[in-house]
This record gives structure tokens, C-alpha cells and sequence, in this order.
């Protein structure tokens, strides 16, 4: 039986920071005010000739550095973006399959917001444990800045700039195995958060004269509620299938949205301090990026070691949502 293995983590964010000081010479905010709230204190910004795939390259090189596997041995780049170099196409996972020399590789994106990671690492899952291919690199970016409109208060405080990054690879090995992957997705509620510009579903043309158009919108009250909810209930349901308890887990890590959220959620599930992985404060949110830059800190911190349980859990715009239990697996 073949299984699918995490081997590496990696993960990249820009130079440059924008401080909730920053942003109160911008927006009518301040310090108190977006901590209190977010708990962000700060967010990272790519410059303006540093493109998503960049991020995502310098991401994607550290965890294939990291995995003892060759570059060659590449068989699959998945990106998970929602500010992708280009409008569509090309996607931004065969920009970063060139940018890394990775010739003739299969190679493309998905659009499931701040979900992204967990929804290609259960892709990366299925391709293998379905012996189609044998080492995925899967690649969350995002630079959030560009689709950011920064004279919106209830917005431009929660969103940064990176990238993580991950190599899954075959395995024969039960114990090093990706357990379980959930995903789900309700457009009921497509509109608490979106970019409503440039589709088919809302032309340029029809879409000029209202302000902010092609930056993200959120209904900031509903999502929190609806997040929250979704969130518990979907972690719950992973844990129960698989008859592992809160206290098995050795490190939570959910999205990186908002503080109050990712409390709430360790709260309802029994997790202790020490169990919940918490970046929100350095990075913001990251969307897509998010999880495997947490997953990245604990390990250059030396906290993730060989074998220890992740629980990954993400909610984003669609609306989509995901968890998944994943042991850490390095070769």
C-alpha cells in the first residue's frame, strides 16, 4: 500500500514591515485598536517587482533543500493562490515550476482562499495514493498587498504578504502517513468575503465605477461567526473519525486570520497554549500561505521533531474549510 509522507516545510516572507503603526498614519486605526481585535502587530510586504511566484520559489526551494529528495524527482506543483502573477493563466505553479528548473513537470493552481494549503495537500495525497505521481511539492503564496485596499480600515489591518511551502512523497511506511484529510465548501455565503472584480460574474466594464472593486471585501461580523463555528465543528469531526483525542495532538495549527478566532476555536477543543501554533502576530494573514508558514516557524524553532502529530485547520473565502492530521515525516 502506498501512503503519503510530509517530508519538508519551508517558507519565505518579504523584507519589508508594515506595523499596526504604519497603518494608523494610513487608516483612522492604532496599535490598541488592531491588537485588541486581531492580534496582529505586524504584516510583511513583498516590493513591488517581487511577484507571488517569487515568494513562492524562495519558499518552495527551502523545503525542497530540506526534504533529501532531488529536484528531478519532482513529479507535481500545486499552488494554492488568490493573487496569482497573472489573471488566470498562466497559473503561478508553472512560473514557479520554471523559476525552479523543474522541465516538463505537471503543474497548476487552485482557488480555495485561506483553505489553499489544505486543499492541496489532500491533492497531493490523492495523486500519490493513487500511484499517478510520487513527490509533490505544493506551494502556498500569496502577496495580499496587491488586492489590499489600504484606505479600508475593517480590511487592510488583518492582510501580509509569504509563502510556505511543502514536499509530500510516497511511502510505504503506515506510521509516516498522512491520516486524514477533510475538506468542504458552502457558496451560500460566497459574499461575507471576495474580490468582486473581473470575472465573468462581474465584468470590468460593469464594475468601474464602484470604489474598491478590485480589492477584497469582507462582512468582517458574519465571517468571524461563521468561521468559528465551521472551524470547531470540522476539527471535532476529523478527530472523532479517527479516534484520536485533543490531547494527541502535539501541535494545532490553524489558519493565522485573527487571534480571537484561533483562541475560540483552542478554547471549545480543550487545546492548551502549548498545543496551539499562534504567527498571526508576525505575519497577519497570509491566506494560503498561512499554515505552512506556522508549520515553518515551530520547525526553524526546533519545536516540530520526527514524528510529532499536526492538526491543520483553515477557513476561507468561497466559502471553504478543511483539516487535516498529519504526522511530521522528514526522511
Amino acid at each position: 500500500m502506498t501512503y503519503a509522507a510530509l517530508r519538508s516545510i519551508g517558507a519565505y516572507a518579504p523584507e519589508k514591515l508594515l506595523t499596526n503603526e504604519d497603518l494608523s498614519k494610513m487608516v483612522d486605526t492604532s496599535d490598541e485598536w488592531i491588537t485588541k481585535r486581531t492580534g496582529i502587530k505586524e504584516r510583511h510586504i513583498a516590493a513591488d517587482d517581487e511577484h507571488t511566484s517569487d515568494l513562492g520559489v524562495k519558499a518552495a526551494q527551502k523545503a525542497l533543500d530540506r526534504s533529501g529528495i532531488d529536484k528531478s524527482e519532482i513529479d507535481l506543483v500545486v499552488c494554492a493562490t488568490i493573487s496569482p502573477d497573472y489573471f488566470n493563466m498562466p497559473s503561478t505553479a508553472t512560473i514557479i515550476a520554471k523559476k525552479l528548473g523543474l522541465e516538463g513537470v505537471t503543474a497548476f493552481d487552485i482557488s480555495a482562499a485561506c483553505t489553499g494549503f489544505v486543499y492541496i495537500l489532500s491533492i497531493a495525497k490523492a495523486f500519490i495514493e493513487s500511484g499517478m505521481k510520487k513527490n509533490v511539492l505544493i506551494v502556498g503564496a500569496e502577496k495580499l498587498s496587491a488586492i489590499t485596499d489600504y484606505s479600508d480600515r475593517g480590511t487592510c489591518i488583518l492582510f501580509g504578504d509569504g509563502a510556505g511551502a511543502a514536499v509530500i512523497s510516497a511511502t510505504q511506511n503506515k506510521e509516516e502517513a498522512i491520516i486524514d484529510v477533510h475538506t468542504g465548501a458552502d457558496g451560500t455565503y460566497a459574499d461575507l468575503l471576495m474580490t468582486p472584480n473581473g470575472g465573468t460574474g462581474s465584468p470590468h466594464d460593469a464594475l468601474e465605477g464602484e470604489t474598491g472593486a478590485c480589492y477584497m471585501q469582507m462582512k468582517g461580523n458574519e465571517t468571524f461567526k461563521v468561521a468559528v463555528r465551521t472551524l470547531t465543528k470540522d476539527v471535532v469531526e476529523i478527530l472523532e473519525n479517527n479516534n484520536i483525542k485533543s490531547e494527541d495532538i502535539k501541535h494545532f495549527v490553524p489558519h493565522q486570520a485573527n487571534y480571537r478566532i484561533i483562541k475560540a476555536v483552542g478554547d471549545a477543543l480543550k487545546m492548551t497554549e502549548e498545543q496551539v501554533v499562534v504567527t498571526v502576530q508576525k505575519y497577519g494573514n497570509t491566506s494560503g500561505a498561512s499554515i505552512p508558514m506556522a508549520i515553518n516557524d515551530i520547525y526553524e524553532e526546533g519545536k516540530l521533531q520526527k514524528g510529532e502529530l499536526l492538526l491543520l485547520d483553515a477557513f476561507g473565502g468561497g466559502l471553504t474549510w478543511g483539516s487535516a492530521l498529519v504526522p511530521f515525516s522528514p526522511l
